[in-house]
């Protein structure tokens, strides 16, 4: 059992220590602005060289955190700084020996009082290095030559200027080169013919023909169809964060007895790891000796710590926010279970990120008839031009310019809506979901604990003293019930007494004296390990344990006095969105989490989500298992989440969905990112995928229309190149028009409306 006791320190008043005489603060390089309140701080270990503070301003405040690492970084005897907002606590390295401990202590407790100053480093004069990136400038370097020819052919042609033939069809040969290496890769590669092979045949001719302007403005409109689908296409490269990157670099063993510190790298299953309170686990394993109240979030997403004790099992990057224990490694590195996880994402089949559609297909399905056509033509005509107008009039140019524009338009008008789609890809999958996996915690829920109710055991006791007596125990503690516990009393405007001696059990409770009260608060386990008779209180709301809500239990003076429910409340829009998209899109919805039966079960239920499709004590792997299985039976699958848990998810999804909000992992192998961190964005993006697809139809009809009447005249009465360069070139215009409504609309989604 461990007793921990929490003085508020204050020394603002205090001055400040020299070190060697060149103290953080006297050294001239720090500016003031203005004062801010006094920080509660506490001691919580300490070596030669090395010392840990939990302060709690560091978990809500980021920018007292950076003021914090700024002043701490500027002082010269201190080496190494490592804060840990989620454990609010920061472990500082300084130079040991030089002066006291002690001394070097206050001196530190100092300077985290003194950081709520706003004192922060002046910032450096130094120019930035930085380059802005040329990927913009890259797209759209492959329509300079396809330019430059058209002006030449412009120059030479109708504006009548003496322009040297050789020197125009040359820079369209050189124009036409990456259309010449694409069928060139077709033909030996892939051993078939694709439109770029029908594509080169018809500049060829034309060029050869003297119709430079025909031949030119061909090359062009299919350079610059490329340029599209290249800014659309999604770069094929996944990059991940280490789930193991945010851990310390060194960690306590046991060897031989003794207690040392070794480098992360150097621990080796079967070591004795001794984790403190606000470390994260490094290894996999189970405990030997200790107990410890961890926050797995990072790893399973459920924000609600949980108890562990000797003999059960812990993970690598979970947080000790309570406790001290003993490990027993059995697994490090890659072998841990967060490292299989990137493992996961990393073996994931990269999609081909161009745009794949129906009418491309098509498109490549007519080249070989379309070459047939020309070619008889030719045999029956002897004219060549006769047989190029056949070849112009294809459905390539149109499809291969009107296609990615719709999709680019569409990405646009997503982003105007706070929707970052990725990719065209992303964006055909998007119109043909038939089921959405949902994760619960902070996707579905708030992701954070709330107090839903407070039930007292007799009428006499009201339930605003519950509360008070849990908020007045529970101040200062950084569990988040505790924490949810002193938000609802600071909403009831409580004035919360002040706690004497107190005592705390880790995963328990809080032993607490109050106005002369002596005050349990605590689990159903805690009160009962006290002699605290409960069956009044069930006596009294028969209907409390089938609510299935997480309680808190209050006593004092040994009888019980009520009980505070909890949960992680629902996003305000969920319920809507879920219904929207099981009733008017007619998806199949699932809901993954690594929270237990019973509380999935009650989001379940809210949400109207049966039982068969609720899978609940998922870790990582099991949630891209349940991706998997969805796959196998046919369905084109989404799966929405935010944390590094869920990337495995989000990556063998055939569409992922995170929040802006989300973990750096979640957005990077998210497909879709929603910025206004709203689920409804969920089902405009939908929409807006659903019109897209209603335009590429459009579009299809009208490229295929008078292209096939033109080959019909063509290759009976026939047409000039020119014609029919106009009639496959106008339509791909009108279309490429088409194409842009959902930006030049602001298109509303029909499903919004």
């Amino acid at each position: 059992m461990e007793k921990l006791v929490v003085h508020p320190t204050n020394i603002s008043q205090q001055p400040i220590t020299k070190l060697n005489g060149k103290s953080a603060i006297a050294s001239g390089n720090l500016k003031r602005t203005k004062k801010l309140p006094g920080v509660t701080h506490q001691l919580v270990h300490a070596t030669p060289g090395r010392v840990r503070f939990r302060i709690p301003r560091i978990a809500r405040d980021r920018e007292y955190a950076q003021r914090l690492h700024s002043l701490l970084a500027a002082d010269p005897q201190i080496t190494n700084i490592r804060l840990k907002l989620t454990a609010a606590s920061v472990v500082i390295r300084y130079l040991p020996g030089t002066i006291p401990d002690a001394q070097m202590r206050f001196h530190l407790a100092t300077l985290i009082e003194h950081a709520s100053n706003a004192v922060e480093p002046i910032a450096s004069d130094a120019p930035s290095t930085a380059k802005p990136s040329s990927k913009q400038a890259t797209y759209w370097s492959g329509m300079k030559l396809p330019a430059l020819a058209t002006c030449l052919s412009l120059l030479g042609g109708p504006l009548g200027l003496s322009i040297p033939p050789a020197l125009v069809g040359g820079s369209i040969a050189i124009a036409a080169l990456p259309v010449a290496r694409r069928a060139l890769r077709s033909i030996i590669k892939q051993r078939r013919l694709n439109v770029d092979c029908l594509d080169l045949t018809a500049i060829s001719i034309t060029a050869a023909q003297s119709h430079f302007l025909t031949s030119c403005s061909m090359v062009a409109l299919i350079e610059l169809g490329e340029v599209i689908r290249e800014r659309t296409a999604r770069s094929s490269g996944r990059q991940t964060l280490d789930l193991l990157s945010s851990l310390a670099q060194f960690v306590w063993v046991e060897r031989d007895g003794k207690k040392q510190e070794i480098a992360l790298e150097e621990v080796q299953p079967g070591d004795i790891v001794i984790i403190y309170p606000g470390e994260q686990i490094p290894v996999d394993g189970h405990i030997l000796k200790g107990k410890a109240l961890i926050d797995e979030q990072k790893l399973t997403g459920e924000s609600m710590p949980v108890v562990r004790s000797e003999g059960e099992a812990v993970y690598a990057s979970t947080l000790v926010r309570e406790g001290q224990v003993y490990i027993l490694a059995k697994s490090v590195g890659a072998d841990t279970r967060a490292g299989r996880t990137i493992e996961l994402i990393q073996e994931v089949p990269v999609h081909d990120t161009r745009i794949e559609n129906y009418a491309a297909k098509i498109a490549d399905r007519a080249v070989l008839p379309t070459l047939l056509l020309g070619g008889a033509v030719f045999v029956v005509t002897r004219n060549a031009a006769r047989a190029a107008s056949v070849l112009t009039l294809d459905f390539a140019t149109g499809i291969r310019v009107s296609v990615p524009t719709t999709v680019m338009a569409a990405l646009s008008a997503a982003a105007r809506r706070g929707i970052l789609i990725r990719s065209g890809r992303a964006l055909e999958k998007l119109a043909q979901i038939d089921a959405i996996v949902f994760d619960k915690t902070g996707t579905l829920t708030q992701g954070d604990v709330a107090i839903v109710g407070i039930k007292t055991v007799a009428t006499p006791i009201q339930p605003l003293r519950v509360l008070e007596l849990a908020a007045a125990a529970e101040q200062r503690i950084t569990h988040p019930v505790a924490e949810a516990v002193m938000r609802y009393a600071n909403y009831q405007e409580l004035i919360v007494p002040a706690r004497g001696e107190w005592e705390y059990q880790v995963g328990l409770g809080i032993k607490a004296e109050i106005e002369g009260h002596n005050v349990l608060v605590g689990s159903e386990r805690f009160l009962l390990k006290q002699g605290i008779e409960l069956e009044s209180l069930y006596a009294s709301h028969a209907d409390l344990k089938q609510a299935g809500y997480p309680m808190i239990y209050v006593a004092s003076d040994g009888i019980l006095q009520g009980v505070i429910q909890y949960t992680d409340p629902l996003r305000p829009e969920s319920r809507q969105v879920v219904s929207r998209l099981r009733e008017e899109i007619g998806t199949e919805i699932h809901m993954l989490t690594g929270d237990n039966q019973q509380r999935a079960s009650i989001v379940g239920r809210e949400l109207d989500i049966p039982p068969t499709q609720i899978h609940a004590e998922a870790f990582p792997e099991h949630k891209a298992e349940v991706i998997q299985k969805l796959h196998n039976e046919g369905k084109t699958v989404a799966f929405v989440g935010d944390g590094l848990n869920d990337s495995a998810a989000l990556a063998y999804a055939d569409v992922s969905v995170s929040f802006r909000d989300g973990s750096d992992v979640a957005r990077e192998t998210a497909d879709v990112v929603l910025m206004e961190n709203d689920l409804r964005g969920l089902i405009e993006a939908i929409a807006i995928a659903c019109n897209a697809k209603q335009i590429i139809h459009q579009n299809t009809g009208i490229i295929a229309v008078p292209n096939i009447s033109g080959l019909a005249v063509a290759a009976t009465v026939g047409l000039t190149p020119m014609t029919a360069n106009l009639i496959n070139n106008g339509s791909s215009v009108i279309a490429g028009v088409n194409g842009l409504r959902p930006v030049l609309n602001g298109h509303k989604a029909p499903i919004m409306e």
